[in-house]
């Protein structure tokens, strides 16, 4: 009877413990679980977050806006460029020359420009008009210490064909540089100025964009 009934103790014990151990298991389950499923609503947050502070609202476009035309350009180091490559980037675009004295009196506010709010999605590009090789006004860049986007021809006239296409756009002939651009993230043309202005100015029209 001893025998008996230790046997029987010892097979309610192993159940007890048979049991034990697999709610053990379900609470560790539920609690792993539990913790990848926190995880994934902190990332989709996260990630959500993340795209509203990329679709900042912009403010209303004015009447006059118009799609900025596509080109393809070259930089001073003979990389192409389109327009396609800054969409999403609020652009200041100006047309200028190494040879014009209001264009280069306004270098140093684009510079300012550039260096402060390029963070931001700021782009400034200078595309040049009329001035000589790619190689002298890469070393009118490097003399001026200019750090934003110049462009200049690939082959022949890109550049003034393109001012043509801004002046049929906007249906404000461009008749002498420095001409500048507001584009919007989407590329709209949202602003423009003719001559040179400060960098107080280009900043309080460029601001609600940034």
């Amino acid at each position: 009877m001893k025998t008996k009934s230790k046997s029987a103790a010892s097979k309610m014990i192993n159940i007890i413990m048979y049991r034990f151990q697999h709610l053990i298991l379900i609470i560790i389950t539920v609690m792993s679980f539990g913790c990848s499923q926190g995880e994934k609503m902190t990332d989709g947050k996260r990630k959500n977050e993340t795209i509203m502070i990329s679709r900042k609202q912009q403010p209303p476009r004015p009447p006059d806006a118009v799609k900025a035309p596509d080109f393809l350009l070259s930089t001073t180091d003979g990389i192409s460029i389109t327009m396609n490559n800054l969409l999403g980037k609020v652009i200041l675009l100006t047309f200028w020359g190494t040879w014009c004295a209001p264009c280069r009196m306004e270098i140093p506010d684009l510079i300012n420009l550039h260096e402060k709010y390029n963070g931001d999605g700021l782009e400034v590009v200078g595309v040049t008009i009329s001035s000589g090789s790619m190689e002298n006004i890469s070393d009118f860049v490097e003399r001026w210490k200019i750090n934003y986007l110049v462009l200049t021809d690939i082959g022949n006239d890109e550049t003034l064909m393109l001012t043509d296409e801004y002046s049929r756009v906007t249906g404000r002939p461009i008749t002498g540089v420095p001409s500048t651009f507001i584009i919007d993230r989407d590329g709209y043309i949202v602003k423009s100025y003719i001559g040179p202005r400060s960098e107080r100015v280009f900043y309080n029209d460029l601001k609600p964009y940034l």
